[in-house]
């Protein structure tokens, strides 16, 4: 790797240089808080400049301004801090994080927080579809409404959805939980084989496989801590879902069999 000026050069396969962008330095630096304006940088500058601020200069709580709906912001944060994105996300915002606590002002695009291990992710607006695929800790709180397939193939952590949430939520839920406040589309919890799911509003249809489950004072204790830590107010009235498990072992059933399963 040869150094030239502010940028650094790499070759590929080919032997062609390939110039790799550095942080921009425009943030504004007052002890452990930074700022800086996102209006007229791309998503990769944005997010090396995040990382610099986090991982060199020692900040912990940093406001993004003019976020502009770019694409795969704050991807990858992987230490305990506060970050402000003041405006919209687009598509795969805060994926793959681990530790961080976020607060974005405006709305989300599809595949949000995707992979979250854990921290704290607030939205004040809607959310696209596929968000939470794959969550694995952490709380998700969303203030709006959230499309389809919200918490797909989710391993763990909390799911909070204020507003109503689309079609196959919950679609191949592994485990933990989701709490949705508002009506919920077809398919809820199609296909999933652990967890739970606590629903306050008018259900479509349930998915293959995700039955009513009975209420217990656990469950009126996690749900009321929740609302509380995120400062929710007074929870409504929930109805519980969980697996049935009698898809556990499908691939063992005999054709005729399926069908009196599904």
């Amino acid at each position: 790797m040869a150094a030239v000026g502010e940028g650094r050069i790499t070759y590929d396969a080919r032997g062609l240089a390939e110039p790799q962008a550095e942080a921009p330095h425009v943030a504004e630096i007052d002890g452990d808080r930074a700022t800086f304006d996102a209006h007229g940088l791309s998503t990769r500058l944005i997010n090396l400049e995040l990382r610099r601020l986090l991982y060199e200069e020692g900040v912990t709580d940093v406001t993004v301004q003019n976020p502009g709906a770019k694409h795969s912001l704050g991807v990858g944060i992987l230490t305990r801090c506060r970050i402000a994105f003041e405006g919209s996300l687009g598509y795969f915002g805060c994926g793959l994080i681990d530790g961080p606590e976020i607060h974005i002002t405006g709305r989300v695009g599809w595949s949000a927080c995707e992979n979250m291990m854990s921290g704290v992710v607030t939205v004040a607006g809607n959310a696209g579809s596929l968000t939470g695929a794959a969550l694995r800790g952490g709380d998700l709180v969303l203030h709006g409404r959230v499309g389809a397939r919200t918490g797909i193939d989710q391993k763990g952590g909390t799911i909070i959805v204020l507003g109503d949430a689309g079609m196959m939520t919950g679609f191949m839920m592994q485990r933990g939980r989701m709490i949705l406040c508002g009506d919920v589309g077809h398919g809820l919890g199609d296909s999933m084989y652990d967890g739970t799911i606590y629903v306050a509003g008018k259900v479509a249809s349930l998915g293959i496989d995700c039955v009513p489950g009975e209420w217990n004072d656990a469950d009126s204790e996690f749900v009321e801590r929740k609302f509380r830590i995120h400062a929710l107010g007074s929870p409504p009235e929930f109805q519980k879902f969980v697996c049935g498990k009698k898809l556990y072992n499908y691939d063992n059933l005999e054709p005729s069999e399926r069908k009196l399963v599904l």
